[in-house]
Order: C-alpha cells, then structure tokens, then sequence
C-alpha cells in the first residue's frame, strides 16, 4: 500500500523499531495487537487512528467491565448508552435526551477553551439526535480558592461555560461546585445537556446503505485538537503546558448555525445518520457510524474543508476542530440536504462514501494512505480487567470514631464558618455570569434544589440536577456512589419531579493503580444498587480517568445527572419558604454521622471515618412519599438537607423565601451533631397550617419519620432594590430546648453570598 508521508512522519518501519506508538499512549501489546489486524506493520496515519481510537477516552478499555454492571433498561428508556446520548419517554410522543460529558485535561492547561468547547461538545451530542437543547447544566470541582493557580482556573472556567453558552442562546440553568485541595492541578469540568424531541425524530449516528455520499458539515478543519482524546487518557504532569495545542478552540456563534441547520435537515426526513466529530474528530465519527451498520467508509481527504495549508492525513483524521458533524443521505437527496447548509451559510462537502468491504480506507492526494478493518477500531479493541486492592486509608478509617470529636463551643460560629466554606457557600457569582433564562422557559433557576425548564404546549416541565460529594465517594466509594444517586433524585422530587433516569460522568484516578481501580469499581456498584432501588437506569455517560495531581488522584468523583418529569406546573416546588407561619417539618433520621462533612472539613480540618450511611429502602418511602405530598398540594417548600446538614437547609430556605425562622430540634445527640450532621434521607419542608395533620397522616402512611420541629418567621426587610435582607428576619435553633443558634438572617445571607466574591477579589 502507498503511503503518502511528510518528511516529519516516520516510516511503519521506524514506528515499530523506535517504539514510537509509545508516544501515542499504545503499549508493545496494544502494538502488536494491531499489526495482527492489519496484517502487516502500521503507517503513521494508521497507528495515530488506532492510538484515538483505542485510547480510554473512545474505548474505555479500562472501564467496561465496570459500566457492564449498570442497569441501563426500563419502561421509559427509548434508547439507552451506545449513541450521541440516552432517550427517555415522557408521554405525549415526546422525549427527553440528555447526556452528560467531562473536559477536565483541556480545562487545566486552558480554562476558557477547555470549559467552552466542552459545552459545545455536549451540546452536538444533544442535537445531532435530532432533539432541541433546551438547557446545560455543570459539575465543577477546584482546589482551594486560597491557591493562585485555582483562582484563575474557576474564573476562566466559568468564564468560558458562560461565553458558550450565552452566546449559543441555551440557559445554563443549574450544577454544583464543590472545593477541595484534592482537585488542585487536576479540576474537574463536566457538561450536561438536556434536550427535547418528537418519538418519529430520533436520529442514530449509523452510515447505512452501501454507496451513500457521506457530507461533512461546519468550519473547516485545522489543527487544534490533535490527539485530544489521547491527552484525556494520560495523567496530567509538568509537561502537560506544552500540549496546549491540543485543546481546542470553539466558536459558539458558528454552533448556533449548525444546530438549526442540522436540526432542519434531520426534520426534512432525509438524513439516514448523523454523528458529531467529537473526541478523535473525523476518526471516531466515520469509523463509529461504519460500524454500527456492519459497513465500511472510504474517505477523500482531499475534499475534508482545511483552514491551514500542507494538512497531512494524520492531521485532519485526528483533529478535534470543533462545530463539525458528518452526515448520510441517499444519493438522489445530496441537492437538497447541500440546499439546506447553503442557506445557512454553512460548509456542506461530499467527503466519501460508504462502502461494503467493512474497512475504513483513506485516499490523499490520489493515494492510500489507510486501510483499516472498522470492527478491529471499534469493536476489538482490548479491554483489560485491572487489579483491585482495597487502599490503606480505607482500612485505617475504620477505626475513627466521628462521635469523640469535642464538642463544638460556638454553634454560632461554626454555623457562619460553614456558610463561608466556598462549597456551601452561595454560587450567585458563578450562575450570575450564565444567561439562565434565554428561551423564557426556565421556572426554576440556579440556586435551588434543581432547576425546572417548562415544556412549550404542555403542562408538563422537565427538573434537573448534577450531584457528588467526593468526599464521602473516598471514604467509602460504594456508600459514596448510592448517595451521589439519592441526593440528585431527592432534589429532583423536592422540585416536584418523578425521577426518571441518570447520566453518569465517573471522574477517577488512575485504573493503573489497584488502590484507583478498587473505588471505581465500588462506587459503580453502589450506583448501580441506588438506581435498582430508586427505578433511575443508567441511559448514558462519560469516564474521565487518569485524573492525578502531584500528591495523587483526586478524590473520586462520580458525577450523577439526573432529569425528572414534573407532571404539571403546579406542582413545581422550591427550597425558599413563602409565608410565615407556615409549619416546619423535617423528614427522616438523624445519626452523629459527621464524615465526610463540612463541619468536620471547616471546624475539625480533617476528612476521616466513614461517611453517612444510605437506606435505600427507606430512600425510596420517603422520595415517594413527598413526591406524593406536593402534587397533592400539601407542601410550600421542600430543600434536602445535604452538605451541612439540617442547620444549613434551614438557613438556605430562610434565604431563599426571605423569611426568617424559629425552630426547636429534640434529639438524644449533642447540639453540634444534631445541627450539622449530613445524615441521608432528610428534607426540610413547610406546610401551611391548613395542611400540617394531612402532611403528618401521609408521612406516617408511608411511614417516613416526621417531626415538627418549628415555624416560617417574620418576613425580611431588603434594601430598595430587594437584593439583601437588612432586617426583621432572626435564624434561631435551640436543640433541646437550649438556644444552639440565634442570628439575624441579614448577618447569615452576608456571610453566606459574600464568601465566594471575597475570596475573588
């Protein structure tokens, strides 16, 4: 076979006799495993499309015997893991698509691009299944905000999520971000896309129909990006800077033409498949559609749109050019499908076509420089089942015992420390940079448990969230895992919404060490029991491993993100509460379960002991049980109690409604553990007094533990603007009858909104 080579590209010879796939991230047996499959040793091109295809990023070739154990079907799921993202019946011939995906690597070394092209990324997995973005939501993890180097991360980070998707025209209508020295060097940037189609418009990234034109479509291709989905499969190390060149660049503006361009096209009927050049670029799109239908895919690179001259081979297979798709359609169509892309002003070229022989051969400058069998890129490529050892800090963990810790002696004190802590804190400063209310049908913004986007011509709305608390997945990744799915679909059902599905995005370490390997391992199980109990398959993801610092992995990080369905308007509810008087319940148990807490974080400085056990059973009565209340019209307000415990829900709903409140906890614990514990399953809510025996008669009937426990004060006085409470408004605790807390809540909502925007000054 002729190869077309530049002077800097080796020989297949030199390839195999330096070692140069080493570079690339192939191992000796990777190696030898494709020249098994070739039938002879590989070019240049050839190896670098093997090494994308086969990294971790495309492959995970060390995650899918894990992935294997989640549940992924039910009644619901129209199209589960597998395609651009996952499809889940509402009703009304209509569908949610929603996915989740990480940027981490790229956000380290360039936080605006890295974070922006990363919700352009996940946006094209939305619509190129034909189905409307109708929201984005984040998961967010830095080191200390104290560290330099982590200040400007955030900053360009959110800057970048913002510049995308303001400019795209989406709402970035919700997430979570959490702080932690265990982040630093390595942060953590996922992207969630939610979006809306009809039954009939499902599109599937399949290139059918031997002879079809296969068209590229977007901005022309350069050479950013190049070997994107390797960097995303390595550690990141000192010499990682150098490889800024493989972070791309993105151009939302130039999105925004071709989601409505691609969605005309898929709603003409003639598109038989449609994929984004995502990771690998025109590697993984091209050999990925091939597949799944059993056929090949010859391509002419020479008609590849090129913004940057002398482009090898090797260059445009493995770019990650960004707002780029490739498409198939019959023969007798291509006029029409190019008549479309013309109108909006977008590049439409005939790249190839496909082909019966089941390989993926390339033609450059008349030549072949690639011939390489579709199922050996895709379908064969090694999966490896890594060792498993249970770490030394789990084991020694055992012994803490939280319940010693001395007693806090400025409850006070402890309480403003925790609304400072930047994970608890408000995150006013990040979502005030995102546009969260473009298209007019966000009902619930950031800030509350989820957000709640309506659904145009029904009554129908969709509720959303991203949840993980790193810090309990490292202390016990198994109990960490099912928390990460019962805290998204309680926040899901304290908004008003049944839980329907999740997408997961599993930020780990390296699976080189059995230590790693072990947690990914359990905290898959333990998302798969929580979604087995809760009735929330798996429908799609993303795992983002090699995440490493100087002193080690990052804690593990199973982001959850979760969408559920609000059968009527009228039922969403929010965490803020709205009237005074109105009664306030807490719902479910609490234990001293303090690690992996904010207040062992902020007050003890450590993370140790085993974090809040889970009762999925009891999960379950409690999630059906409030679902059951608000869309029968008992509740006014609904927030769960997570980091921080039943003193920082109180303070956040009193925040949230601006209202002020009066509550008197009886416990057998001590007023520290009472108050700041992060005991599972509990949510604070308010009921008006009309409703309070039928809320406490339907909570017994589920038998859900019910305690009322105080009322909504008075109601806050704000400055002119009615953006801060000046006065009128007091937060008082007593536990056991003696006062535990007692401060105004304009002192509390400073201290809790002011935190962030200090420490970024």
């Amino acid at each position: 076979m002729a190869q077309q080579l530049t002077a800097k590209e080796p020989t297949a010879a030199q390839i195999a006799e330096q070692k140069i796939y080493k570079q690339f991230g192939v191992s000796d047996e990777e190696y030898a495993k494709v020249c098994g499959f070739l039938g002879r040793q590989p070019n240049y091109v050839e190896i670098g499309v093997f090494s994308v295809m086969w990294s971790e990023h495309c492959s995970y070739k060390n995650s899918k015997p894990v992935l294997r154990k989640f549940p992924t079907t039910g009644p619901r799921v129209l199209m589960g893991p597998g395609e651009g993202a996952g499809v889940v019946d509402i009703g009304d011939n209509q569908a949610v698509v929603f996915k989740i995906e990480s940027h981490n690597h790229p956000s380290a070394i360039e936080p605006f691009q890295g974070a922006a092209t990363g919700v352009g990324g996940i946006i094209r997995d939305i619509f190129s299944m034909g189905a409307r973005p109708i929201a984005v939501l984040n998961s967010l993890r830095f080191g200390r905000l104290e560290n330099e180097r982590v200040k400007y991360l955030f900053e360009h980070v959110v800057a970048g999520i913002a510049g995308y998707g303001n400019c795209i025209g989406i709402p970035t209508v919700g997430g979570e971000v959490m702080f932690d020295e265990s982040y630093e060097g390595n942060p953590l940037v996922n992207a969630m896309c939610v979006g809306i189609i009809d039954h009939d418009k499902i599109q599937k990234g399949v290139a059918k129909g031997i002879g079809n034109p296969v068209f590229y479509v977007g901005p022309a291709t350069g050479r950013d990006g190049i070997h994107g989905a390797t960097f995303a499969s390595e550690e990141l190390t000192e010499e990682s800077e150098a490889k800024r060149p493989a972070v791309q660049v993105g151009d939302p503006f130039m999105e925004k033409l071709v989601l409505e361009a691609c969605i005309e096209l898929i709603n003409s009927g003639i598109v038989i498949g449609i994929q984004d050049m995502g990771a690998a670029g025109l590697t993984c799109s091209s050999s990925e559609m091939a597949s799944k239908a059993g056929n090949g895919m010859v391509l002419y690179l020479d008609r590849v749109p090129q913004r940057e001259e002398g482009m090898t081979a090797y260059e445009m297979m493995l770019s990650e050019s960004q707002e780029r798709m490739l498409f198939v359609v019959e023969p007798d169509k291509e006029e029409q499908a190019k008549e479309i892309f013309t109108r909006w002003g977008l590049i439409c070229e005939n790249v190839g076509n496909v082909t019966e022989d089941g390989m993926l051969t390339l033609i450059h400058h008349g030549e072949k420089v690639a011939e390489i069998p579709v199922t050996a890129l895709v379908d064969e490529c090694p999966v490896y089942n890594k060792p498993s050892q249970v770490p030394a800090y789990y084991v020694q963990n055992a012994n803490v015992d939280v319940s010693a810790y001395a007693e806090v002696d400025d409850l006070n004190g402890a309480l403003k420390k925790i609304l400072a802590s930047p994970t608890v804190a408000s995150k006013e400063w990040i979502y005030n940079q995102y546009d969260y209310m473009v298209r007019t049908s966000t009902a619930v913004g950031p800030g509350s448990d989820a957000a709640v986007v309506t659904i145009r011509g029904t009554r129908k709305a969709l509720a959303m969230t991203t949840d993980c608390n790193g810090r309990y997945v490292y202390l016990d990744p198994k109990v960490g895992g099912a928390i990460a799915v019962a805290e998204a679909a309680r926040n899901i059902v304290c908004s008003g919404g049944q839980p329907l599905a999740i997408t997961d995005n599993l930020n780990f370490g390296s699976p080189e060490k059995p230590e790693i390997f072990w947690q990914l391992e359990q905290s898959a199980d333990g998302i798969t029991e929580a979604c087995l109990a809760l009735d929330t398959p798996v429908i799609g993801g993303n795992v983002s491993l090699y995440n490493e610092n100087a002193k080690g992995a990052i804690y593990p990080t199973p982001v959850i993100g979760m969408v559920g369905l609000i059968h009527d308007i009228d039922h969403i509810t929010t965490q803020g509460f709205k009237n005074s008087g109105d009664v306030v319940f807490l719902l479910g148990e609490t234990k001293v379960e303090l690690g992996g807490s904010e207040l062992q974080k902020v007050w003890y400085g450590v993370t140790e002991g085993r974090p809040p056990s889970i009762d999925l059973a009891a999960e379950g009565k409690l999630q059906q049980a409030l679902l059951a209340a608000i869309q029968g019209g008992l509740v006014a307000s609904a927030h769960d109690c997570a980091e921080g415990g039943v003193a920082v829900a109180l303070v956040e709903s009193a925040i949230s409604g601006k209202f002020g409140v009066s509550v008197n906890l009886q416990t057998s614990l001590r007023a520290d553990q009472a108050l700041f514990s992060e005991s599972q399953s509990r949510v604070v809510v308010s009921v008006a007094p009309a409703n309070e025996a039928a809320f406490a008669a339907l909570m017994a009937e589920h038998g859900v533990p019910c305690q009322t426990i105080g009322a909504v004060g008075a109601k806050a006085e704000r400055t002119a603007e009615g953006t801060r409470v000046v006065g009128g408004a007091e937060v008082t605790i007593t536990v056991n009858g003696a006062e535990a807390i007692s401060l105004p809540l304009a002192e509390v909502e400073t201290t809790w909104k002011d935190a962030i925007p200090c420490l970024m000054q």
